[in-house]
Formats: structure tokens, sequence, C-alpha cells
């Protein structure tokens, strides 16, 4: 079983490139964020054609998030229970006997700021709501644009950006605290060049020159710790004409 997650910066804009990226890269499932569109603009019979099912839940110009399927998708819960949240960050579904929940995470803008402070909140609702899950789905995979690095390895420089958004101590206990549940980050269990990344703004011939940051994570539970093949980042498709500033990450368990 492989699963993915993409930020694609609007779906409307790269629709062809992920149906393009579907064809080559046959995933079972693919957790995307930021597609930027209100339900009734979902591009769903497209993807269909492409073998996809698709459950979404999405917002106009910010946000939304999708889970793409081959096979279908069960007890489908979008956003956070119990969190009062009116922006479309999440959605979570069973596939294959494996829950999956498709995240994407608040920015923060600053340390000190009110959307830092809803980013803190929103961490620790999450943690909350996945330690439920756990409890009840063993097998669970947790992924999507986390907008934190795990330390100073995910980041290009370290110390020009210490204790800045996504490199805050505040963020990355939060992230600590998600693997402390039982989770595992599949792109560490095995071997990676270094300086691999996720993400590299649009800025500064940021992706020519590799300064990225690795900020979308793979989490997997326990049970399916042992069952993980392999974990990449796919950054060739960073290449692409009008490319998201994102690139997608696959994780493949033997299932």
């Amino acid at each position: 079983m492989q699963l993915a997650t993409w930020n694609v910066n609007s779906l409307a804009v790269r629709l062809p490139q992920v149906i393009d990226w579907l064809l080559a890269h046959p995933v079972d499932v693919l957790a995307l964020q930021e597609t930027k569109l209100t339900d009734d603009k979902f591009p769903h019979a497209a993807l269909a054609e492409a073998g996809y099912r698709a459950q979404w839940y999405g917002q106009k110009t910010y946000n939304g998030v999708a889970l793409l399927t081959r096979s279908e998708a069960t007890d489908v819960v979008r956003n956070i229970p119990g969190f009062d949240d009116e922006l479309a960050r999440v959605i979570t579904a069973t596939v294959d006997g494996v829950r999956v929940i498709g995240a994407y995470m608040p920015n923060g803008q600053a340390p000190g700021t009110d959307k830092f402070d809803y980013k803190m909140h929103w961490l620790k609702a999450l943690r909350d709501w996945v330690r439920e899950e756990l409890a009840t789905h063993p097998k669970l995979v947790l992924m999507g644009d986390y907008n934190i690095t795990f330390d100073d390895a995910d980041v290009w420089d370290p110390v020009l950006l210490k204790d800045t958004i996504h490199c805050t101590e505040e963020e990355r206990y939060h992230l600590r605290a998600l693997v402390a549940l039982g989770l595992a980050d599949a792109h560490r269990l095995f071997p990676q060049p270094e300086k691999s990344y996720s993400w590299w703004d649009y800025r500064d011939f940021a992706f020519r020159r590799n300064r990225g940051l690795r900020i979308d994570h793979i989490l997997i539970s326990e049970a399916l710790k042992p069952l993980a093949r392999r974990c990449v980042i796919d950054k060739p498709t960073r290449k692409n004409e009008r490319p998201s500033d994102h690139a997608p990450v696959i994780v493949e368990l033997d299932l």
C-alpha cells in the first residue's frame, strides 16, 4: 500500500499536474492540502476518470483538504471533532483497513501573534483527536503539511532561521508530542540524502539553491512501523512548470 501527501497550493491551477502525477505514481491514497476550492468546485469527475474516488472539505481562497483513494473511503470525518474551527484543515477516513488523517496545519505567521496562538491551540486539539483515533484504529497514518520542522536537519540554515516560524521550540514540542502518542516519522525510518526538504520558497531561486525546509511529514503508528518499506520525497515534481512550492512525500507499507 502506498500513501502520499502533497500541498498542491491550488488544485484549480494544478489539477493537470495532480492527474499526471497519479498516472506516474499510482498510490493508493493521496492527501491534498491547500486545494483552495469550495466544495461545489471540487473536480471529482476529472479525478474519477483518472481512477480515484475523492473525499474533500473545501474553502474559498485558502485552506481546503482532500483524500483521493483507489478504493472506497469510509467513516469520513471533516475537521477536528469538538474543536470550533471554521477553517477547512483536516479530513479523515478509513481506507483498506488503515485510518488516514490528512491535515493542513496552520502556518502560524510569527511567534507572539494571534495566528501563532491559534496554531498552538489547534495542534493541541489535533493531538487529542489523534489519541482518540489511535485507541480505536491501531493502523493509523497522519500525513500532511505540518508547517513544522523536527530539528535543524530539516532546515537549510538552522542558524539564520533559529526561533522563526516552522522552527520554534513551541512548534517542535507539539510535533514531538504527536510522535509520543505512538507514531513514527516514516522519512527517518530509512537512510535519506542530506538536506532533504519538501518545501522551497518561490523567491530567491530557493529551489535551485536547495534552500528549503522539511515540513511535510508522514507519521505512522507502531502497528504500521514494521510494515514500512520506504519513504521518499518526490523532489523532481518541484521542477514542474508552475509548480507547487511543496513536493509530494510517499510512504510504502507492506499491506
